[in-house]
């Protein structure tokens, strides 16, 4: 039986989650409210599955197929007849209330609607659906064809139904997952990552070290891949600051106060690798 998901949201992270999902043979209906965006995710898709094939890890005939297996369209109706959504839009929880009040009344009696959210709780974006037993998290990492883990997130009222489905979607997609039992806003990852950039950002705006010796400390000293203001740059300076303001407002736990720093450097428009400018010059 083919499998159907539908991807809410056609950015970096929602073309990602399209991305392996053809890959590991699911049908794939990508939704976008604009066609530029759609364009723009899709390409990347075949971008990045054209890099696939070009390092030997893709067969051309399957990235084709992979392809031929993604759907794009602005009609959110489309989404009817899936068994897994996946909402992938912008962190803000009115942006997701509308698209799961919308969700709830389209899909089918079984599917699952899961939301990429990495700070928001899971139980607030399911207090708007008429069944939020329903409703999980599937915490995604950037770039999805290269990040192995899934966070998955349970709600107040996740159905023990609802979890195992997501899990075994996210594994059918390549993805180990960690499970997360209690819905404290930004999970385990995003509570972990943002306390550490928060503490590494004000170190360097009060001079203590420079961002390249900070994040050389984190890598040498404890393994890290990559240095909190080097991620931070990745991810994007506004998306690490509304996450942490986001868990600070939930929690009122000092620690994940976001410095004026970081604040300036949005107003500023110096958010990271986008933009040429964060912690370093790109």
């Amino acid at each position: 039986m083919t499998r159907k998901l539908a991807v809410i949201g056609a950015g970096l992270m929602g073309s990602g989650i399209a991305q392996v999902s053809a890959q590991a043979g699911w049908d794939v209906v990508l939704r976008d409210v604009t066609d530029e965006a759609l364009t723009r995710g899709t390409d990347g898709i075949k971008a990045s599955y054209d890099k696939f094939v070009g390092k030997g890890k893709l067969g051309a005939a399957d990235a084709e197929a992979a392809l031929g297996r993604i759907t794009a369209t602005t009609d959110l109706d489309a989404v009817g007849d899936a068994d897994i959504v996946v909402e992938a839009v912008f962190e803000k929880l009115e942006v997701k209330h509308e698209i799961f009040r919308a969700l709830d009344k389209l899909v089918r009696d079984g599917a699952v609607l899961a939301s990429n959210t990495s700070a928001i709780p899971i139980t607030k974006i399911a207090a708007v659906t008429e069944h939020p037993e329903r409703v999980v998290g599937t915490h995604f990492f950037s770039p999805v064809p290269m990040m192995q883990l899934c966070e998955l997130v349970r709600g107040y009222k996740t159905s023990d139904e609802t979890l195992a489905t997501a899990r075994e979607f996210a594994e059918s997609v390549g993805k180990t997952c960690i499970v997360v039992n209690r819905d404290v806003a930004g999970f385990v990852t995003t509570r972990l990552i943002s306390a550490l950039v928060v503490e590494a950002a004000k170190l360097y705006e009060s001079g203590v070290a420079t961002a390249e010796d900070i994040d050389l400390a984190c890598k040498l000293g404890f393994g890290h891949a990559m240095g909190p203001l080097a991620t931070a740059d990745l991810t994007g300076v506004d998306i690490l600051l509304h996450a942490t303001s986001n868990i600070y407002t939930e929690s009122q736990d000092e620690k994940f106060a976001p410095p004026e720093l970081m604040r300036r450097m949005v107003d500023a428009g110096d958010i990271g690798r986008k933009s040429g400018q964060g912690f370093y010059t790109h």
